[in-house]
């Protein structure tokens, strides 16, 4: 099948001893988009984003971000620096891949996490943004992040209790009340031993699934987590960003006025208890051209939002095609 192998793919030195794994899908000549995977430390899977588009109509490109996936080094070695694995660094990542896929402008495509990424990008560089889609919207401010790690053990107290009292005995000074619980497990999955490394990912990994499942229809695990190096290395940089981002609130709001001529679609689950609807409700009042999406029947993604997503792309690469697309490919 013509759209079982990538069109092209690659290696790309961004600097500081890194090189990212990049992937492109579909028509040379057609409208450009970039796909954000989620995370931290998510991957490009088996590359199922690229359904989300028109691959006869749209040049699709997918990278997967420093210290995951195919990239290298990989942040499940703990010997990998973090110290240059940052948002302002990931935004330079992108600016590098579109320069070397001669790209001028690009739609945006992303998802959880990613939504975060493609608006912190976007208020960086606005003149290289077509427009946005964003699934399961995020900004990961601190008041997200304190949410999904300790707020949400309001509703499943057991699965917190477990999640905390781990945290509590790993020796790290932790006490509930008392810490932030993200900043342990950043702790916990730094250290020297590799045993507790290994544990403390699959709490975290029992974490994730707890809290997005009643959206999900229940809990299940996530056959992911079998992958060791996976796991790690989405636990490590997971508590990594949400760390330091949440130290102080998300500032992506107050600079939306950078890209408010954009256009955008946001798409988020009414159920998705651990990224609560605010999040997407504030972001939409504070960008004019935005369009809201909030699907009552799913959670943090679904069949239904997958649907609308498809059809935004759909929206977004019709206008371009009216623009005169093939500007954006000089």
């Amino acid at each position: 099948m013509a759209n079982e192998l990538a069109r092209k793919r690659g290696m790309l030195d961004v600097g500081d001893g890194q090189s990212i794994y990049w992937e492109e899908w579909g028509a040379a000549d057609g409208v450009p988009a970039l796909y954000l995977h989620g995370g931290p430390g998510g991957t490009l899977g088996a590359s199922g984003y690229r359904h989300r588009f028109d691959l006869k109509h749209t040049r699709v490109i997918g990278f997967e971000q420093r210290g995951c996936g195919r990239s290298t080094p990989h942040a499940s070695n703990p010997d990998t620096s973090l110290l240059h694995n940052t948002s302002a660094h990931l935004i330079e990542d992108i600016e590098a891949l579109r320069e070397a896929r001669g790209i001028n402008a690009w739609i945006l495509n992303g998802v959880s996490w990613g939504s975060t990424l493609a608006l912190a990008y976007a208020q960086a560089r606005p003149a290289r943004v077509l427009g946005m889609v964003l699934f399961a919207v995020t900004t990961t401010s601190r008041r997200e992040i304190d949410w999904i790690t300790e707020g949400v053990g309001s509703i499943f107290p057991e699965a917190w209790d477990r999640f905390a009292s781990y945290a509590e005995h790993g020796g790290v000074g932790y006490r509930r009340g008392e810490g932030r619980i993200v900043e342990a497990y950043a702790r916990l999955l730094n250290s020297a031993d590799s045993k507790t490394r290994a544990d403390a990912s699959q709490e975290w990994a029992h974490w994730e699934d707890t809290h997005i499942s009643l959206g999900a229809g229940g809990f299940a695990r996530d056959p992911r987590w079998e992958d060791e190096a996976f796991r790690i290395a989405f636990a490590r940089l997971t508590t990594h960003y949400w760390t330091h981002l949440g130290r102080t609130d998300s500032q992506l709001l107050e600079r939306m006025g950078r890209i408010e001529h954009l256009p955008g679609t946001l798409i988020h689950g009414r159920r998705d208890i651990s990224g609560p609807a605010i999040t997407a409700w504030n972001l939409h009042r504070s960008w004019p051209r935005s369009k809201l999406i909030i699907d009552e029947g799913d959670g943090h993604g679904g069949k239904s939002m997958i649907e609308q997503w498809d059809h935004a792309n759909a929206n977004l690469i019709s206008d371009q095609f009216r623009k005169r697309p093939e500007d954006s490919n000089k």
